[in-house]
């Protein structure tokens, strides 16, 4: 009998914008633009965030006030939905639970694995809390543990690990550095070219 199979997506870049770019364009701060498609180390990125935020006096409401009138990518929720309908998916990010509550709401409340900010009584980000380190690719592992084939699909350095360890990996709108570092994994470009490598990797499974 063949294994059932669960699809692992990356959440910003992929189904939303990017949280930090846009709270760089609310506030005029072109440092807060860089992200894991930049920044390879995930710990010096946060610590530079969490350093420029306190510099600029700018705490959690602020960016969540950004975040609030964020919508998913077009075609996202369309795209999900219909994934949904033949695979159990399971959102793994970088993000926050802190920052991710309107976004999932708009998804209709996928699965979401993420991580925890650590924040003061003044609401200023002082530290941030990994769930679990290196999560995508252990959470794949996991999944192979309980006898599931994984397709996953990501933009950036930091879901490649994921990628790596799924049965079947997907880059999805990536920039040119990680097509170039990564030329194993198949570039999508669009939600249905995307939908059709999952399809590609539904009969790959089952082979």
């Amino acid at each position: 009998m063949p294994q059932p199979t669960i699809a692992c997506l990356d959440l910003e870049g992929v189904l939303v914008p990017e949280i930090w770019i846009n709270v760089a364009e609310r506030t005029g701060i072109a440092a807060l633009r860089r992200t894991t498609r930049d920044e390879p180390d995930y710990d010096k990125l946060m610590r530079g965030r969490i350093a420029i935020l306190d510099e600029h006096k700018l705490g959690l409401p602020d960016i969540q006030a950004v975040i609030a009138e964020l919508r998913p990518l077009d075609g996202a929720r369309a795209f999900l939905d219909e994934l949904r309908e033949r695979y159990q998916v399971v959102i793994l990010s970088d993000t926050f639970y802190e920052f991710a509550a309107p976004l999932m709401r708009q998804l209709g409340h996928p699965t979401l694995f993420c991580h925890r900010l650590g924040v003061d009584a003044e609401g200023r980000v002082v530290d941030y809390h990994i769930r679990l380190p290196d999560q995508k690719r252990r959470t794949v592992e996991s999944l192979h543990q309980l006898a599931f084939k994984v397709i996953a699909a990501g933009d950036s350095y930091n879901d490649t690990a994921m990628l790596g360890a799924a049965d079947f990996g997907i880059l999805f709108k990536p920039p040119e550095n990680v097509i170039r570092e990564f030329p194993q994994f198949p570039v999508t470009r669009s939600y249905d070219e995307l939908r059709r490598a999952f399809e590609e990797g539904e009969r790959r499974c089952r082979s």
